[in-house]
């Protein structure tokens, strides 16, 4: 019986581990499916305005005194030179060999308080470091994600988290306000009123217009939704389910869920033995075409997920020394594939196959059948030139999207190929049925895809420029 991560790898390979875990789909926990309908909930992110709820699927690291910045500092890739009070900034974290162990958001929220918002890699890689590193002014609580199957059972969390997002959403904003609000530059904190409450808030721009996050404590969650959405109603707000929220992703460009760069290597090991056998790195589903029997294969560079911008060698940290050693020109890069719509809709008639098994199954809006997801992209002599990594629908492109990170020589325009589902039929993962693959033409394309946000996206959170 194995007590953690390290002792289940000593008995099986991590592979194999990965790819036939029995957990299931990733679930976005709590918040209905949908209000209206998916098709309905995306088109308002273009057109109007949405709200997102964002209060149950990430964790929470409240990480609290002086040796708070020096744990950030020493694990992230990104310069701390220019944190201050009320900024926010995007953590990317790797490991000895310069592989990216996941990302998520740091709030500053006071002088010596940051608060860490994000899937449970970096979550847990900044708990593991803050307990062992030796950083004797510093307190860590997490708050973790509220659980996938709830059955029913009563949920809370420290905070409640809203976005109010579209070209719309500055309209909604300061109708709730009771007045204008100075639209403070990207990633920049504030406060603002709803009805009698001062609440928190962050500059964003999730659905590739200005918007913002906000929260406060979860005791208010009911109370903060039910104002928005009335103050909303005039200028056709829509609340969007988490069946759609997850999809705006593939229009703004972001990857939410490499493979955590952790199962191998010396320098992890100790990491390794203190993830437990139940935690996200013990237990998460690897998907898709591309199989590899050296999990170091699907590791990540920051320059292939667009985070080579916020490489900065003004500091020590981990990676450091691997990552200088790198030329950027020779890394994968993010791009956007463009699936082509005939081959798509072989899948979808698939089936209707009475004959043969069908392809493997395109959810929509979102396809992705695993916690982190790799399809095989080739080239025209069939070599793997990426991988595909995030897949589903955007109605308002009409277009099957998948991003991907493919090899610095395929250009922007060249027709590649997407091998869509598992070799001989599939793995026993619960979220995998019995199905042919499919080859699938796609055009790489530009990151983000939606022209929207590629022209009003801030430099950085989803392209990789800086300004």
């Amino acid at each position: 019986m194995a007590d953690n991560l390290q002792q289940l790898l000593d008995q099986r390979n991590a592979v194999e581990l990965l790819r036939n875990s029995p957990i299931g789909s990733y679930i976005y926990p709590v918040v209905p499916a949908d209000f209206q309908n998916w098709i309905k909930e995306q088109r308002a992110w273009r057109d109007t305005a949405v709200l997102y709820d964002q209060s149950h699927h990430m964790d929470n690291v409240f990480l609290r005194g002086s040796d708070a910045i020096r744990l950030i500092s020493d694990t992230a890739i990104n310069s701390v030179a220019n944190f201050a009070v009320n900024k926010a900034k995007q953590y990317v974290p790797t490991t000895a060999s310069g592989h990216v162990i996941g990302d998520g958001i740091l709030f500053r929220e006071a002088e010596d308080e940051y608060v860490y918002v994000g899937r449970a890699p970096a979550s847990n890689w900044l708990m593991f470091h803050g307990e062992t590193g030796g950083y004797q002014n510093l307190d860590i609580e997490v708050d973790r994600r509220s659980p996938s199957r709830p059955y029913g059972d009563a949920v809370s969390r420290k905070y409640y988290r809203f976005q109010i997002q579209g070209p719309k959403a500055w309209d909604v904003i300061e109708k709730l306000n009771g007045g204008p609000l100075e639209k403070l530059g990207f990633f920049n904190m504030s406060t603002m009123r709803v009805a009698d409450m001062n609440v928190r808030t962050l500059r964003h721009g999730m659905a590739g217009a200005p918007g913002l996050e906000i929260w406060g404590p979860y005791a208010d969650h009911h109370r903060i939704r039910d104002i928005i959405v009335e103050a909303g109603a005039e200028f056709g707000l829509v609340p969007v389910g988490s069946r759609a929220y997850p999809s705006n992703t593939l229009e703004s460009g972001w990857i939410p869920s490499p493979l955590p760069a952790i199962y191998s290597g010396e320098a992890e090991r100790a990491y390794r033995e203190w993830l437990g056998v139940d935690s996200y790195e013990a237990t998460g589903t690897l998907a898709g075409s591309f199989v590899s029997d050296d999990i170091s294969d699907y590791y990540l560079t920051p320059w292939e997920l667009g985070y080579g911008s916020f490489v900065k060698f003004d500091h020590d940290f981990i990676g450091r020394d691997a990552l200088e050693k790198i030329d950027p020109a020779t890394q994968r890069r993010k791009v956007t594939l463009a699936w082509n719509a005939e081959d798509v809709t072989k899948i979808f008639a698939s089936l209707f196959d009475t004959e043969n098994d069908s392809y493997k199954f395109f959810d929509l809006p979102l396809a992705n059948y695993g916690s982190a997801n790799y399809d095989a992209v080739t080239d025209a002599g069939g070599s793997v030139v990426g991988f595909s990594m995030f897949t589903g629908y955007s109605a308002n492109e009409k277009r099957a999207l998948s991003l991907a990170t493919v090899a610095p020589d395929v250009p922007e325009g060249a027709e590649v190929t997407v091998v869509w589902g598992e070799p001989n039929g599939g793995t026993s993962k619960a979220s995998v049925e019995p199905h042919r693959q499919l080859e699938v033409r796609a055009v790489v394309s530009p990151v983000p895809y939606s022209t929207v946000a590629r022209q009003t996206y801030h430099g950085g959170w989803r392209t990789g420029y800086t300004a």
